[in-house]
C-alpha cells in the first residue's frame, strides 16, 4: 500500500472522528472510512488497530464510549475537538492542529475531496456531523517540505536522527542530533520539537531550513516521549514570537463586498482604477496558503503583485478548471 493512501485514510479517519457529535461504531467507521470496506473482516480490525495506534502515538487523543447511556449500544469511537487542538500554542484558529498529524502531507484540493466524501458518508449513515470542527484540521504541506516525512516516522518510532539546520543569516547549516518529539504547525511554517541531545535541552527546529538528508541517529524506541502536556509546554515556550515571522507583502484587487478575510488583515485599502474594486495589501508568510485563499474567492479577488504569486493563483485556478467534470 502506497504512502499516499495510508496518509488519506488516516486523514479519512481523523476527519469521521472529529466531525461527528457522538461515538461513531466500528461498523460504521469501516463503512465511511476509504480503504476500509473492501478488506476482510480480520484485515480490517488489524488495520483499524493500527491506524488507531499510529494516530494516538502522535498525539491525537482516540476515546472509546457509548452514545447510550446504559452502555447498551455498540461501543464506538470519536475525537474530542477540545483535547485535538493545541491552544497552548496560541495558533490561529485556522491553523489549530495535532502534533505530527500525517493527514497534513495531503494539498488543499485532496482534503476538500476527502472531507465532504467523509461528512457525507457520515451524514448519510445517519451520524451527526459537526462541520465546524474541520477547521482544526489544516493539511498544507505537500512536497514543499522534504524533511516532514523522515521526522514524522521518527517521532512515530521514537528514533533519534540528525540533519543540518542553518540559521537564518547563514548559508550553511550546523549539524544538529535531536530525539524528535512531534512535528507542528505554526503560522504556516513547520517545526520539529524534541530533544536537543547536544544541548541537552529542548528545542525546536524549522523544517523549511534543514539542509540535506534527515538522517537516523540511532534505534527505534531508544527514547521516550514527555507527557502530552509537557510536550505542549515546551512548544508553547519555544515558538518564536509572530513579529519575528519572515513576511511578504502582496498586493490583491478585491471586488467590493466580498475578500472579507483578506480586508480585515489588511495593511492598505484604497479605491482601484475600476470602479466596484479596492486594491488591498496584505502580508503573509506561506505563499501557499495565501494562494489557497485567493483561490476560494474565485472571480471576487485578483492576485496583482508579487509575480510569481500571480502566477501561482493562475495556476491553481487552471488545475480546478482542467478537474472539473
Amino acid at each position: 500500500m502506497s504512502q499516499q493512501a495510508k496518509s488519506e485514510r488516516l486523514m479519512n479517519l481523523v476527519i469521521c472522528l472529529l466531525v461527528a457529535r457522538g461515538y461513531v461504531p466500528k461498523s460504521r467507521i469501516r463503512s465511511v472510512v476509504g480503504g476500509y470496506g473492501d478488506q476482510t473482516d480480520e484485515a480490517f480490525d488489524r488495520m483499524f488497530e493500527r491506524d488507531k495506534d499510529e494516530l494516538r502515538d502522535v498525539g491525537i487523543p482516540i476515546e472509546i464510549g457509548s452514545n447510550d447511556p446504559f452502555g447498551e449500544d455498540e461501543p464506538g469511537y470519536r475525537i474530542s475537538r477540545h483535547e485535538f487542538e493545541l491552544p497552548e500554542i496560541r495558533l490561529e484558529p485556522d491553523e489549530a492542529a495535532v502534533v505530527g498529524l500525517a493527514a497534513r502531507a495531503w494539498q488543499h484540493s485532496g482534503l476538500a475531496a476527502a472531507a465532504s466524501t467523509a461528512v457525507v458518508k457520515l451524514q448519510a449513515a445517519g451520524v451527526e456531523a459537526d462541520t465546524r470542527a474541520l477547521g482544526a484540521v489544516e493539511p498544507r504541506v505537500g512536497g514543499e517540505e522534504p524533511a516532514f516525512w523522515p521526522l514524522w516516522e521518527a517521532v512515530r518510532d521514537r528514533r533519534p536522527v540528525r540533519f543540518w539546520h542553518r540559521k537564518v543569516s547563514s548559508a550553511t547549516g550546523m549539524q544538529r542530533h535531536l530525539r524528535p518529539w512531534s512535528v507542528l504547525s505554526w503560522h504556516g511554517r513547520w517545526y520539529v520539537l524534541g530533544f536537543d541531545t547536544d544541548r541537552e535541552d529542548a528545542r525546536m527546529f524549522r523544517l523549511s531550513r534543514i539542509v540535506g538528508d534527515v538522517e537516523p541517529d540511532g534505534e527505534p524506541g531508544s527514547y521516550e516521549v514527555p507527557p502530552p502536556d509537557d510536550v505542549r509546554s515546551a512548544a508553547s515556550s519555544l515558538a518564536p514570537s509572530p513579529e519575528h515571522r519572515d513576511l511578504s507583502v502582496a498586493t490583491l484587487k478585491v471586488r467590493e463586498g466580498s475578500g472579507h478575510t483578506l480586508r480585515r488583515r489588511a495593511t492598505d485599502v484604497r479605491p482601484a482604477d475600476v470602479p466596484g474594486w479596492d486594491v488591498v495589501t496584505v502580508s503573509y508568510s506561506s505563499q501557499t496558503r495565501l494562494v489557497e485563499e485567493i483561490a476560494t474567492h474565485g472571480a471576487d479577488v485578483v492576485a496583482l503583485e508579487p509575480d510569481e504569486l500571480r502566477k501561482r493563483v493562475v495556476e491553481w485556478l487552471t488545475d480546478i478548471v482542467e478537474e472539473t467534470p
